[in-house]
């Protein structure tokens, strides 16, 4: 007889610095309330994540019923990776009217390539667009 499939209790969803999750908040709080042991998940994570040190990544913890948990790690968000690749230490303040840094048609391209299976498009081009718009919400020009 094939096993049941536990149910999830909880979802939880959280952005962490990959590599570095400790017991401080957002972690502790979040997985202290519904019993989980943090320092499990932690290594967990940190494990998971080595490769990705320093980058914020969203991650997504499914708590059982009986306190046991899995996770699934996500790719940087999209505004994220733009102020990586323009080296920024954050984006404007002044969307729109300010411009604050360049990056290529090339880099666009590969940060769509990168997040194609989490937007909500299959076709690589619209992809490219949706982060050229977020380039544009963050004070990042597009140059051809």
């Amino acid at each position: 007889m094939a096993k049941k499939k536990k149910k999830p209790v909880s979802l939880i969803k959280l952005q962490i610095s990959a590599g570095s999750a400790n017991p401080a908040p957002p972690v502790g709080p979040a997985l202290g309330q519904h019993g989980v042991n943090i320092m499990q998940f932690c290594k967990a994570f940190n494990e998971a994540t080595k490769n990705r040190e320093g980058i914020i990544v969203p991650v997504i913890i499914n708590v059982y019923e009986d306190k046991t948990f899995d996770f699934i790690v996500k790719n940087p968000p999209v505004s994220i990776l733009l102020k990586r690749a323009a080296n920024l230490a954050k984006a404007s303040g002044q969307a729109g009217k300010e411009v604050i840094a360049e990056i290529t048609k090339e880099q666009v391209l590969a940060i769509a390539k990168e997040k194609l299976s989490e937007l909500n498009t299959i076709n690589l081009e619209n992809a490219a667009k949706i982060v050229a718009g977020t380039a544009r919400s963050c004070g990042i020009k597009v140059k051809d």
